[in-house]
């Protein structure tokens, strides 16, 4: 079974809250008037019968939120931190990119607590209306995109690598059935796609690691180095990494 997420926990908790006051309101004695096993054939019929619908609606919420597959977001319109989550874990069990996903959504739990650490460490050393910290949420913005845009790369890949047919393709009887060139030229395709994904992930992991090393340089600034912060080696780091992105995108 899939790991149930935060999000659908909450809703999940929030369905058996809401039910349960429902039926406290209405069934109690004084409110509603709604009594099961009072004088009234009426009451008790509408109670039993609440109850009923209450379980009915906490079974299939229950299912939908637990083993229902989620509606995946199309990858050109995913914009939230969840999107990405949720698109993933849909291919976390397949086999051959297993470490490749178990390491994706580790990298998404590592930026944002990045990104978190880095903008508390900004505003307890800059006032958000100078224009050292503007630089710096900036650089960070920008290279969080760079991040997302890899996982984009990443589930559009994905979206296309079908698993389960280079494990049918490449079993001893299909491979006999094919001369050696076929075999060799879809497992050099497959194996580009998987090459793809290592791709991502890594430059991802790179984007981290200077994040890091920008956390460092910031915690060892002066006063009087805060003109200066576009000579940072890690901010021209990142800096040239923004301009190549984007000159391979035009």
């Amino acid at each position: 079974m899939r790991l149930l997420n935060s999000s659908r926990l909450m809703k999940l908790l929030g369905l058996i809250a809401g039910v349960a006051v429902l039926d406290i309101i209405i069934l109690s004695p004084g409110l509603a008037g709604v009594e099961i096993g009072g004088e009234s054939t009426l009451e008790t019929a509408s109670g039993v019968t609440l109850l009923v619908i209450s379980l009915l609606v906490l079974l299939y919420g229950s299912y939908a939120l637990l083993f229902k597959p989620p509606v995946l977001t199309p990858v050109k319109n995913m914009k939230t931190h969840e999107d990405y989550i949720t698109a993933l874990n849909h291919y976390r069990n397949t086999n051959v990119l297993k470490k490749d996903i178990a390491l994706a959504l580790d990298q998404l739990d590592r930026i944002e607590k990045k990104k978190t650490t880095l903008l508390d460490v900004l505003g307890q050393r800059f006032d958000p209306a100078e224009l050292s910290y503007k630089k710096f949420h900036s650089v960070i913005d920008e290279v969080g995109q760079l991040f997302y845009l890899n996982i984009k790369g990443i589930l559009n890949k994905l979206s296309v690598f079908d698993a389960s047919e280079l494990s049918a393709f490449t079993s001893e009887q299909k491979l006999a059935q094919f001369s050696n060139k076929l075999v060799q030229e879809k497992t050099a395709l497959h194996k580009e796609y998987l090459t793809s994904v290592s791709g991502y992930l890594g430059a991802n992991e790179e984007i981290l690691l200077k994040l890091d090393k920008l956390l460092l340089e910031i915690s060892q600034l002066d006063s009087t180095d805060y003109q200066n912060i576009e000579d940072m080696p890690c901010m021209q780091e990142m800096d040239a990494l923004i301009k190549q992105t984007k000159f391979y995108k035009q």
